[in-house]
């Protein structure tokens, strides 16, 4: 309909309408869709190229972090896009629009903390661009990894009967964001996990070496939104078990104050932890990287995606996944 508003399509109505309107190309394996793009090399290794922006206002405040975490953050989330195939990062180009009267100082440490955060991933800086803002910062990062041949973990592997599993815990960078618009202040290590995440890479990786995953992306919308990519591109459905879902120490506590809190951990997003299906049942016992795994779920024939209560009756989410326009 011409008169659809971006509102209404929502940001994968989007993406799914400019989906249709690219083409393939000799040189690329896969394209729109994935955590990231899959291109052939002339070796035994395939590039792996992802993209994403942050604007203030929309993705960060600078009230509540501080320049040289939102360099680490900006660093971290893309590079987790990399993990989320199983690769490894290799170089990362930033651009930069910035307001005129942004103090210099601030933006070096913003650069410091990007550098500080690639770098630990074993990855650099490897270019990008500046330019004025009429409005607010805004950051761009791209960034290109590589993971063997044929063996990137895309998100339309899943099958009937594989395990569900999510590393680490759920909620706490959401919880930490829900606090700081309330005008409180988070502890230190849910603010840590909402400013400066941890990219699974480790993880990742020994998942791709050990063939461990049939499907995989990171968690940055909400695991019922993320898992639901993950369903439709597999064509199958999925439960989810509530009383599974790993949460720490400090979302527990704030959980037995407000019991509706427990949704952040199913659709807060902004958790860029590994969501993952495997043919194995037990890969929670298994020591792979040093972020624990936990099995959630199952991936079932029957459409959609249920999360249940432990005495199996039906629970229902009274939040969405994170979309830019919905």
């Amino acid at each position: 309909m011409h008169n659809e508003k971006l509102q209404d399509v929502g940001e994968f109505g989007l993406i799914r309408r400019i989906q249709r309107q690219v083409g393939g190309g000799d040189h690329l394996v896969l394209g729109i869709g994935d955590d990231c793009s899959i291109q052939r090399q002339d070796n035994s290794w395939e590039l792996l190229t992802s993209t994403d922006l942050l604007i203030e206002g929309v993705h960060f405040n600078r009230q509540w972090i501080s320049m040289e975490e939102l360099g680490r953050k900006s660093a971290a989330v893309n590079i987790s896009d990399i993990a989320a195939m199983g690769g490894r990062p290799k170089s990362l180009f930033l651009g930069v629009a910035c307001p005129g009267d942004i103090p210099v100082d601030e933006l070096e440490s913003f650069s410091r903390g990007f550098v500080a955060e690639t770098n630990a991933y074993d990855a650099v800086l490897a270019g990008g661009d500046t330019c004025r803002s009429l409005g607010p910062l805004m950051i761009s990062v791209t960034v290109q990894g590589e993971v063997e041949s044929g063996r990137a973990i895309r998100r339309d592997g899943a099958e009937v009967g594989d395990a569900i599993y999510v590393s680490g815990t759920l909620g706490d960078s959401a919880l930490a964001l829900q606090q700081l618009l309330a005008g409180k202040q988070p502890n230190r290590y849910l603010l840590a996990r909402h400013n400066t995440p941890t990219a699974r890479v480790a993880l990742g990786r020994r998942l791709v070496q050990e063939q461990l995953a049939s499907s995989m992306l990171d968690v940055s919308d909400g695991i019922l939104s993320d898992l639901g990519h993950i369903l439709e591109a597999s064509g199958v459905g999925a439960e989810i078990e509530l009383a599974r879902l790993p949460l720490s120490d400090e979302f527990r506590a704030a959980l037995q104050q407000d019991g509706s809190l427990l949704d952040l951990a199913l659709a807060g997003g902004e958790d860029y932890e590994l969501l993952l299906t495997s043919p194995l049942k037990n890969l929670s016992e298994k020591t792979l990287s040093s972020v624990d795994l936990t099995r959630i779920g199952t991936i079932c024939s029957q459409p959609g995606l249920q999360v249940k209560n432990q005495d199996g009756s039906l629970y229902r989410c009274s939040r969405g996944g994170f979309d830019h326009f919905g």
